[in-house]
């Protein structure tokens, strides 16, 4: 984790910050600030939140396990703020939230869905799928005709894995 950032699980109080670093990320489709509310209440055990020194969001990471695949993490949504980009928070975020749900809920994959044109992302779960020496496979899984919104890009599916955790240091 970067110096001055520690890993947390998000709490309810959060859900204000966690929708303002969607919104500003500018990239992200936005969700209503009520469901990141829910998310940091029902899928908080899934989900991980960087503090910076005031104990303050500074970035987050959604996600859940899939029902019908109690092995594979959903991530849902990655941002950064911007006062906090570059440092490596995205990374460490993942890999943190990945090895913890490793081991204390038996994942051992991890999906998400990316548009073509999120360069961040991409390579975000690119490097997450090199780190952990996984395979990565891409498939589109929403086109773009199925959105009821104009010019939704396709939403293509990655799996990740089976990957491996790296051992706790001690």
């Amino acid at each position: 984790m970067p110096e001055g950032f520690k890993l947390d699980t998000p709490r309810v109080e959060d859900g204000a910050a966690i929708w303002r670093i969607a919104r500003d990320s500018r990239t992200l489709d936005l969700n209503s600030s009520y469901s990141y509310l829910l998310w940091c209440r029902d899928f908080a055990a899934t989900s991980v939140v960087a503090r910076d020194d005031e104990g303050a969001p500074a970035a987050f990471v959604t996600g859940y396990i899939r029902p019908d695949r109690p092995d594979t993490l959903l991530v849902w949504q990655v941002a950064v703020d911007d006062a906090h980009r570059g440092r490596g928070l995205a990374a460490a975020l993942l890999d943190g939230l990945t090895t913890r749900i490793a081991r204390e809920q038996g994942v051992s994959r991890l999906e998400t869905t990316i548009t073509a044109d999120n360069a961040a992302s991409n390579r975000l779960f690119s490097s997450f799928a090199e780190r952990h020496g996984a395979p990565h496979r891409r498939e589109v899984l929403f086109d773009a005709a199925l959105f009821p919104e104009q010019g939704h890009e396709p939403e293509v599916l990655h799996r990740i894995g089976p990957f491996t955790t790296p051992a706790p240091c001690l």
